[in-house]
């Protein structure tokens, strides 16, 4: 391949080490790196999954991001934390502030909590080798908030995020480096499952096709990728190569949205009669959300999942005459689906629904049968004291009753307590 034609940036991908953990370590004054600590979603049941484990604690007891409460170690120096995603949110915020120290707001590209993407062109006279920088950035971080981190560097955001993965979390001193040049060396003997982008179901596919590792891919045919999974296969071979051609600076705007939607797996199994109320928050959060940002949906859509094992549940979705927000009209909607497809008799354990194929709230046909505009007014002040007051500020009365969900949604943050 030759690369004298593509761009070569200095790129960062930072990963902050056992982020939870560590942040839950620092609060209670204890080393993130000897400790034995786990965050817990919900202590208070045995399910609840462990959301972060300590270094040591991975070391020692074999502990991951998957493991259960219940199947924790009987160790006396064992430290249970709750999750508590408003401290880590924050401290997330902080150390995206200290990049600032660095690089713009514009070279900044937050990925999560815990990862971020900068773009370090430019400083080699400042600050000195790229190499040099990542430490600099380790250091400061390590010196404010006590959590170590994990940097790759590469010439675009794909090698940077790869090469972090892979290797930066594997070095002693937590960096590593790859180039164009590199990715034959660095990237081709790894097997497809380990690559950033490459989920199960398209490295089953490509398995299926004799591929099992990037070098596999990145030697395969370009036409016959594109022909098999179109724009995916084409950016998938060029990943292989190395070549990403996303920007690394700039504004990084939202993509536009495609729709609105809430999905919750319940923490019980709900009848039939809870199951409205539960519905009816998810439509009031999402069509909320149309109205912030003046979108109508003009397709409606429910997803039911029970919990026997003998009956998987159903997904169906039906589209109105007119577009809509309304919350009221797309439930009604909902309980149709509902009422339609459910099967009698069963426990119902996950419950989603969203609003699509999406337009302008400004170009909406009014109905002569159906005056919107006493709705419109009642929403926008309901929907004004939420955004003030907090989510909870204002409920219909079904949310406190014990199929709603309103309540305990409002305690939590990417579903775990605040």
């Amino acid at each position: 391949m030759d690369y004298q034609g593509y761009p070569r940036h200095d790129v960062f991908c930072i990963d902050m080490r056992s982020f939870y953990a560590s942040v839950e370590c620092m609060k209670r004054g204890v080393d993130p790196q000897t400790s034995l600590l786990a965050v817990v979603g919900d202590p208070n049941r045995n399910g609840s999954i462990v959301l972060a484990a300590s270094p040591a604690l991975k070391k020692q007891h074999g502990v991951s991001n998957v493991s259960r409460y219940f199947e924790l170690p009987n160790d006396p120096n064992l430290i249970i934390a709750k999750a508590h995603m408003g401290d880590y949110v924050m401290v997330s915020l902080e150390i995206t502030k200290l990049m600032l120290r660095f690089v713009p707001k514009e070279a900044i590209h937050v990925y999560s909590v815990d990862e971020i993407w900068i773009t370090v062109d430019g400083l080699r006279k400042l600050y000195g080798t790229p190499y040099e920088i990542a430490q600099k950035v380790q250091e400061s971080i390590r010196e404010l908030f006590g959590i170590e981190s994990v940097i790759g560097i590469g010439e675009n955001k794909f090698l940077a995020k790869v090469v972090m993965d892979l290797h930066a979390k594997k070095a002693e001193d937590g960096i590593s480096e790859c180039r164009y040049e590199d990715v034959e060396r660095l990237l081709w003997p790894v097997a497809l499952e380990e690559v950033w982008g490459i989920g199960s179901r398209m490295m089953r596919n490509l398995n299926r096709m004799g591929m099992s590792n990037l070098g596999d891919l990145a030697n395969h045919s370009l036409p016959h990728l594109k022909k098999r999974f179109g724009i995916m296969g084409e950016q998938l071979y060029w990943h292989a190569w190395g070549i990403d051609l996303s920007p690394v600076t700039g504004n990084f705007t939202k993509t536009e949205q495609k729709g609105y939607g809430h999905g919750i797996t319940l923490l019980r199994d709900y009848s039939k009669e809870e199951i409205y109320a539960c519905l009816l928050d998810l439509c009031e959060e999402a069509c909320r959300r149309a109205r912030k940002d003046e979108r109508l949906g003009r397709t409606i859509h429910l997803a039911i999942g029970y919990s026997s094992e003998f009956a998987k549940g159903f997904s169906r979705s039906i589209s109105v005459d007119v577009p809509t927000n309304d919350t009221l009209e797309v439930y009604e909607v909902c309980l149709q689906l509902f009422h339609r497809f459910y099967s009698e008799g069963y426990s119902i354990r996950k419950a989603s629904m969203s609003l699509t194929n999406l337009s302008e709230e400004a170009g909406t046909q009014l109905s002569l049968w159906n005056d919107r505009s006493k709705y419109r007014d009642l929403y926008r002040v309901m929907d004004e004291v939420k955004d003030r007051f907090g989510s909870t500020a204002l409920l219909r009365a079904s949310s406190y009753t014990s199929g709603g969900i309103a309540v305990e949604r409002g305690k939590k943050i990417g579903g775990h307590y605040a």
